[in-house]
């Protein structure tokens, strides 16, 4: 029947046709970089990771581009109409006593890490917004050209009479955005929802550019659609994002870009749903926001344990990525047990091939490596579908454990490995190449800490020397320490 997506704009599940197959375009809005990441990254992340990788096992040749925000995004742009508050970089840089580039240089990197241990696959392309203000710029001119926007007073808008389709987006009428809208709209404004385009920049902002208007830097909204317009052309296959950032980023996007290049902007929207703490919504005013970094480490209030990166991976996979996630210790538990259920199995085969007979595979074992096969992507054709995925790919896994009890030969234990690395490895991700932490779980833990002990040990005797000769070993054997003002804290690199 092929893929079939549920595409935001219609509501409605739809086949997916690219406009120029096999190549498909996807542009995912990347985070802005002012903090660690956190579980709301790693639900968004490894859905859209997951949804390039079935893309590419399907046989499209992707494209994928997801933006660095590194300017433009205002403290209050989640709420209302989006034009209030401070950028979030220069607010975060000015009480860190940093510069925003190294603040953002700080944050970059953290994010890669992260995602690097959850097993995402990097983007094509991670452009950041602060390297593409030409091409802002130049949008803007457009937009002005065309009576699509106005400047005033070093400020450029852009006017939502011109585009009668704002909205079509969210579903949001605009005398209901305005009816909803704060006090203390900005007075140059011709109409309360007209958004802004280009910012000017007061004496002591850092991040700030020349432009036709002044002194100033770009609107956050506006940075998407030239990044993803340079990258992916004026029409992108998918555009892919939070379900916060529906209204009024992603609405905002549509308007200035269809405005600018009179064709539709995008094709198939996908949202991914939001993140909930025991059945809260995640927040640092409710004391339950956990960044990834504490989640690796165990180092938060509300953990007992470390969760390794990937028992967080399956832990996503085991929801659809429209639907809410909820993050509990039972959940947690749960998914690196079901995590540890797909490793155990995969190095035990591994493990065998080298003493396994000869042999040619039966053809009751080819029957139930195809009967996955046809599941494992009936379930991901439909919306991508991860946990009816998970749920085939465990039972490939229970046949694998069947095989090894039994004896299989080594073409077959080779026909299961094969399976496992292609379905849970190439398409879903939790399948290693390689598992250099195989049979440690607990025990690694508890060999790592008494080295982190023993380490402490030898700097308070000020033995820097061989204490850094430690760290660097452990490092060249996969075990990385991050040194912090609350103790030493580990995870495998």
């Amino acid at each position: 029947m092929g893929l079939r997506v549920c595409n935001t704009l219609s509501g409605q599940r739809e086949d997916f046709v690219p406009i120029a197959p096999p190549r498909v375009g996807i542009y995912v809005c990347g985070p802005t970089v002012y903090g660690h990441p956190h579980l709301g990254h790693a639900k968004s992340y490894v859905s859209f990771d997951v949804i390039v990788r079935y893309l590419r096992y399907a046989g499209y040749q992707v494209h994928y581009v997801q933006n660095i925000t590194d300017v433009g995004h205002l403290t209050e742009d989640s709420q209302g109409m989006g034009d209030e508050g401070e950028d979030k970089i220069d607010a975060e840089a000015r009480a860190r006593g940093l510069h925003p580039m190294a603040l953002v240089e700080l944050f970059t990197r953290s994010y890669f890490e992260d995602m690097d241990a959850l097993n995402v696959v990097r983007p094509d392309i991670s452009p950041r917004a602060s390297g593409h203000v030409p091409e802002q710029i130049e949008m803007i001119e457009t937009l002005i050209a065309k009576g699509h926007a106005y400047a005033v007073s070093g400020k450029v808008f852009f006017d939502i009479s011109t585009f009668p389709e704002y909205g079509k987006l969210s579903g949001r009428r605009v005398d209901e955005m305005v009816a909803g809208a704060r006090v203390g709209i900005d007075a140059d404004k011709r109409h309360p929802a007209d958004f802004f385009l280009w910012r000017n920049a007061a004496a002591g902002h850092i991040m700030q550019w020349s432009s036709p208007w002044g002194r100033g830097y770009p609107g956050w909204h506006l940075e998407c659609s030239a990044m993803g317009g340079k990258y992916l052309g004026k029409t992108l296959d998918i555009h892919g994002g939070g379900l916060e950032n529906e209204f009024p980023h992603h609405e905002c996007e549509i308007a200035q870009s269809e405005s600018a290049n009179g064709c539709q902007f995008v094709r198939y929207w996908l949202h991914n749903n939001m993140v909930t703490v025991d059945g809260q919504k995640m927040g640092k005013s409710l004391g339950n926001f956990i960044i990834l970094k504490d989640l690796f480490s165990g180092e938060h209030e509300r953990l007992d344990r470390a969760y390794e990166p990937m028992a967080v991976r399956q832990l996503v996979l085991m929801s659809h990525y429209r639907s809410p996630q909820d993050f509990s210790g039972d959940a947690l538990v749960a998914a690196a047990s079901g995590y540890k259920r797909i490793r155990d199995v995969v190095v035990e085969l591994r493990r065998a091939l080298g003493s396994a007979t000869q042999g040619e595979v039966r053809a009751k074992v080819q029957d139930v490596l195809q009967d996955v096969k046809q599941r494992f992507e009936k379930a991901m054709d439909e919306d991508f579908n991860t946990s009816g995925a998970l749920g085939v790919l465990f039972d490939l896994v229970r046949s694998g454990n069947e095989l090894l009890d039994e004896g299989a030969c080594q073409a077959e234990l080779a026909a299961v490995d094969q399976s496992l690395r292609r379905l849970g490895g190439d398409v879903l991700g939790v399948v290693k190449d390689e598992y250099p932490e195989a049979g440690g779980g607990q025990s690694l833990d508890a060999v790592v800490k008494v080295v982190i002990e023993v380490r402490q040990e030898l700097r308070k005797v000020k033995q820097f020397e061989l204490a850094d000769r430690v760290r660097d070993r452990l490092a060249e054997a996969g075990v990385l320490l991050e040194d912090r003002a609350d103790g030493t804290v580990w995870r495998q690199g």
